[in-house]
């Protein structure tokens, strides 16, 4: 039995339903290839359940590979909401407001997603109710791995909390409550950065990684993690703005893009640092950083793309770095595209494969991804693109077709669907 509350959040639920249902032929369009790739991605991971992970090109000598890096890139994705609510929340910047719950709701698609990778690289599902607090053995607080879970999880419920408060309250058409909103999307700051840096943590915290084993790679990834989401947003908004009525202030944009310029910068900054360090001393460890910049011997697998990373980053810096390039939206997208590439690349094959090559023995295994490796991860990607369209359908249709709860104002337009309609 339904008391007025539950009838409310009800009706909440239901007409989001049906937002999500509605649309044109391109909505429908690209949730038919997104189910498509569900399919092709899953059939994939059903056959790596049943034969097992011998089915993916992971062995002793490479035992991180593709599903982690694509697991630390998606951590960095999700910290990247922090960008906007600093000056949304922390300076009141009103053009940034109407727009951070956008990112909020890839931070939460983003996590979700991330949880798919680790359960994808442990194998056997079952085993993931180990990573469960109390119930399973997470070995908290000695595991690294159980602090990074709590920490993403703290991140899911915060983010996961505000936005469905804001999207309920623009629904039943009235104001949120500050008090509610203001110290959980505060709170959100701290926990973004805290999920990328344990999960640099992971990393650094393996002294017979020395690839790994550095001080700086806390700060690096929380570098990298400000650009790469904040490319995705990029795009994001030019499309909504084009294909919604939701119109996003250039000045957003712009202010956004100028951000990510500061990170870029101290990202570049600490990887000369990183590699003065090891070219200089000229240790043994030097070796790591030979195999992914040059290659050892006939092994230069991964020189390819280190150096693309490398570029990448650098031609978007300077895109980015002057308002000329960075206020038109042609140089401004290539530079969005190529940083979201350049940081993919640095958090998969440029961070994972160098730290396990040469082995612990001195060997060379030459990894790349499977085929089953590349239908689980297409799996993922598709299962939060889809997540990610629905709850983006959900907002638009509730926050910038009916109500503006973000900019402390409510501007009735044309009503979400109510039950029974």
């Amino acid at each position: 039995m339904f008391n007025f509350k539950n009838m409310k959040f009800y009706n909440f639920f239901l007409g989001s339903l049906k937002a999500i249902s509605r649309g044109g032929k391109y909505y429908y369009s690209w949730l038919i290839f997104l189910l498509v790739a569900i399919l092709w991605g899953g059939w994939g991971y059903l056959q790596q359940l049943n034969h097992g992970l011998i089915l993916t090109h992971m062995r002793d000598s490479v035992s991180w590979a593709f599903y982690i890096g694509n697991f630390t890139f998606m951590v960095g994705v999700a910290a990247a909401a922090v960008m906007l609510v600093i000056p949304a929340y922390v300076y009141n910047w009103k053009p940034i407001k109407e727009i951070v719950i956008f990112g909020e709701l890839l931070a939460v698609t983003a996590v979700l997603m991330c949880i798919g990778f680790i359960m994808v690289d442990i194998g056997n599902p079952a085993q993931f109710w180990h990573m469960l607090p109390i119930v399973g053995t997470i070995n908290f607080p000695s595991s690294i791995l159980g602090w990074d879970f709590i920490v993403l999880s703290l991140y899911f419920i915060i983010n996961l909390s505000v936005v469905t408060y804001l999207l309920y309250c623009g629904y039943n058409n009235k104001e949120y409550n500050k008090s509610i909103v203001y110290p959980l999307v505060l709170l959100s700051i701290p926990a973004a950065i805290g999920i990328h840096t344990v999960t640099a943590f992971l990393f650094n915290a393996l002294p017979a990684r020395p690839f790994w084993n550095s001080a700086l790679l806390a700060p690096r990834f929380l570098a990298s993690a400000f650009c790469s989401g904040p490319a995705i947003l990029l795009i994001l908004f030019q499309i909504l703005r084009k294909t919604t009525s939701f119109r996003i202030k250039d000045e957003a944009i712009y202010t956004i893009a100028e951000l990510m310029v500061y990170s870029m910068f101290v990202y570049l900054f600490f990887s000369v640092a990183e590699l003065f360090k090891e070219f200089y001393s000229d240790t043994e460890h030097l070796i790591y950083w030979e195999y992914l910049l040059f290659g050892i011997g006939d092994n230069k697998e991964i020189v390819f793309y280190s150096w693309s990373s490398i570029i990448f980053g650098t031609i978007a810096f300077f895109l980015f770095l002057f308002p000329k390039t960075r206020k038109n939206f042609l140089t401004l997208n290539i530079g969005a595209v190529l940083i979201y590439v350049s940081v993919y690349i640095e958090k998969g094959m440029a961070l994972i494969i160098p730290g396990f090559t040469p082995d612990v023995v001195g060997q060379i295994y030459v990894y790349t991804p499977s085929l089953t490796e590349i239908k689980t991860t297409v799996m993922i990607f598709s299962l939060g693109s889809l997540l990610f369209t629905f709850m983006l359908k959900i907002a638009i249709a509730i926050i910038f077709e009916n109500h503006n709860v973000v900019t402390d104002e409510i501007i009735v337009k044309e009503e979400l669907p109510e039950i029974g309609t």
